[in-house]
């Protein structure tokens, strides 16, 4: 991409009506745009990193065993009422838009109802078992008080994977298998040494203890007790000495700290196959009850989190595994032969596979390095006189500010 091409432009100021660190960054970069209080577009650079978040969720989720799925927006009552959470009085945050015909349809705030009334006309004998599905779809949410920039939006894009098991070993071996997926993907997007297996309470989805995903931030709104030793952690609103022995954690090694939840793993029970008739015939013909769980990670928030605990004072940094591109070419000064040298060496990277955004425009020295910086690409290339005289390309690290002095083929290298 050639950054003159780019219809989103950075900008200089803060948004003024944005307090949290994330949306003033993405915001000023150029990544979202803001369409009203809690709702936010994605544009080229970050639906860029929106993507990539996603493939590396998909393919921890495909790894152990889930098969994607896309399910409805628009909710039948009929079934919710079944649980009893269309009740706002039970699920205070739903949207819900009336037919034209008469009657009320709920719009998607989380999917356990319609995957398992699905799954009553696709599963039957145990042979059908374990079944793992999941999605990538957008949600929403009738928060009360949107904030935090896209960590806590009206609408966002969410990935929520439902598990259907025979007993409750096979749930729980899955639940591990999901726990540590997670923990991999939150490591891939450079969360992972801030990001802590955290016991937690149900809330609305179900009853008893849960786990969630907490990444520790000073714009988190969870106090969680950890242990850094064990990577776990406690919330708040559970820390009881049973729960602490639960886990094999003792008070006095805890940290009080804030967090972000940045996912979250739910064990269900019956609960939704019990309310929704969903059972399997057994070996001997005899109907039982489906073990159920779920697991969401919300991408949109797992990207603000991102920018509010790697960015530093010159704007966004964005692990390689996730960023819009590997490189930030920047061509210095405007004569014929630092841009003739400069195309030449985009061409050279897009044949070799390497992703690139070319800051091709005519500005000066100062405003493109500063944007280069708040936009936050891994590698930064300078191609300038002085290089051209030199030899080699200036490349900056942008997440330790490292420069160095290299050949093309040694750039390249790097990259195989």
């Amino acid at each position: 991409m050639r950054q003159s091409q780019l219809f989103a432009r950075t900008r200089w100021e803060d948004p003024t009506e944005e307090t949290a660190k994330n949306a003033k960054l993405l915001i000023r970069a150029g990544l979202v745009h803001k369409e009203m209080a809690g709702v936010y577009a994605f544009l080229p650079l970050g639906l860029r990193v929106l993507r990539k978040i996603e493939t590396v969720i998909r393919e921890e989720m495909n790894a152990i065993g889930g098969q994607e799925v896309l399910m409805t927006t628009l909710q039948n009552p009929e079934i919710w009422h079944k649980t009893g959470r269309f009740d706002d009085a039970v699920v205070d945050n739903w949207f819900k838009t009336k037919l034209v015909s008469g009657g009320e349809l709920g719009i998607a705030n989380t999917h356990e109802e319609p995957i398992t009334a699905m799954l009553v006309h696709h599963l039957k004998s145990y042979k059908d078992l374990p079944v793992y599905v999941y999605q990538f779809q957008t949600k929403f949410r009738n928060e009360l008080r949107a904030k935090s920039g896209i960590m806590r939006g009206r609408e966002f894009l969410m990935k929520d994977l439902y598990s259907f098991s025979r007993t409750e070993v096979e749930f729980h071996t899955f639940y591990e298998q999901c726990a540590a997926a997670y923990l991999r993907i939150f490591a891939r997007v450079g969360l992972g040494d801030h990001t802590f297996r955290t016991l937690a309470a149900g809330g609305s989805f179900t009853t008893g203890l849960t786990d969630e995903f907490q990444t520790l931030s000073e714009a988190g709104e969870d106090i969680i007790y950890i242990d850094r030793s064990k990577h776990l952690a406690v919330n708040k609103e559970v820390l009881t000495d049973e729960n602490l022995a639960r886990l094999g954690l003792e008070r006095a090694n805890l940290e009080e700290a804030k967090s972000i939840e940045v996912g979250n793993i739910f064990p269900l029970g019956h609960r939704y196959s019990d309310a929704l008739g969903l059972k399997y015939r057994d070996e001997s013909g005899l109907d039982q009850p489906i073990y159920m769980g779920s697991y969401g990670i919300g991408l949109s928030r797992l990207l603000g989190t991102i920018v509010e605990v790697l960015a530093d004072d010159g704007g966004i940094v964005w692990p390689a595994s996730v960023a819009p591109f590997a490189v930030h070419l920047v061509a210095l000064g405007s004569s014929e032969p630092v841009r003739q040298a400069a195309d030449q060496i985009y061409a050279d990277l897009s044949q070799a596979g390497v992703e690139a955004l070319f800051d091709d425009r005519d500005l000066p020295a100062g405003e493109k390095l500063g944007d280069a910086d708040l936009l936050g690409m891994p590698l930064r290339v300078i191609v300038s006189e002085k290089t051209l005289a030199a030899g080699k390309l200036e490349v900056k690290n942008r997440q330790t500010a490292e420069i160095r002095h290299l050949t093309f083929a040694e750039l390249i290298t790097e990259f195989k």
